[in-house]
């Protein structure tokens, strides 16, 4: 950066906005766990107390990243089919979470839902009424979703490690796994693990919500029914 533009980018007033946009930047480029706001203070050529007129503490900056990078997914898409409107939305979702690897962290982590995520999951459930899915089955329905709504998921353990042939000793004791792991298709990027492809599985279970959602929906599914069919 010449001296100019280095000029030229002090004169640019501080607000909110540009300190949530160069938290953000900041987080993509090393890490949710670098973030400082003494670092931030430093990428904006500011006193780290010029920060605190615009966000109060590092809680209510890490809450502001989160509605920031919600505010990246596309709006809903128009038309009749439900599924292909939620399915667009979530995977719009995804494609933004795997742009700031480190949101879905921050997201997990807040004490309560910020405005972004509240307006969205709103805008979520919206789609789903309009798809003429009940309230009850609305309720039951974003329950079930759970983070996926926003494009990420909680794996149950991680598989990612060297790959090769299993060790015959684990595949003695566990062979339902060794045979899973045998048979998974082989991709390093991916979050769910190192022997799976994860937007495959991703895609995989998201389609199976949303088609056992629309079978529910045809059937008239009330909880109170179902709740009902368990009692002995």
């Amino acid at each position: 950066m010449t001296r100019q533009e280095a000029t030229h980018t002090r004169r640019i007033p501080l607000n909110r906005d540009r300190v949530l946009r160069a938290a953000v930047a900041l987080a993509d480029a090393t890490g949710i766990d670098a973030l400082s706001m003494r670092r931030l203070a430093q990428e904006l050529d500011v006193v780290p107390m010029a920060l605190y007129k615009h966000v109060a503490n590092k809680e209510e900056l890490l809450d502001g990243m989160a509605d920031a990078v919600v505010g990246e997914i596309d709006p809903p898409a128009a038309g009749p089919d439900w599924q292909r409107v939620v399915r667009g939305r979530i995977l719009s979702a995804r494609r933004v979470l795997l742009r700031h690897p480190w949101a879905a962290q921050v997201i997990e982590t807040r004490t309560a839902p910020t405005p972004a995520v509240l307006a969205y999951l709103d805008s979520m459930a919206g789609c789903f009424r309009d798809g003429g899915l009940s309230a009850d089955l609305t309720h039951h329905v974003m329950h079930a979703m759970g983070s996926r709504l926003l494009g990420f998921s909680q794996e149950l353990f991680d598989t990612s490690g060297p790959s090769g042939p299993p060790d015959p000793g684990l595949a003695a004791r566990y062979p339902h796994i060794a045979e899973l792991a045998a048979t998974a298709a082989h991709d390093e990027g991916s979050t769910v693990g190192g022997g799976c492809d994860d937007q495959f599985e991703f895609e995989f279970a998201l389609d199976l919500l949303l088609n056992g959602f629309e079978g529910l929906r045809r059937q008239g599914w009330t909880s109170a029914r179902a709740k009902g069919s368990r009692r002995p």
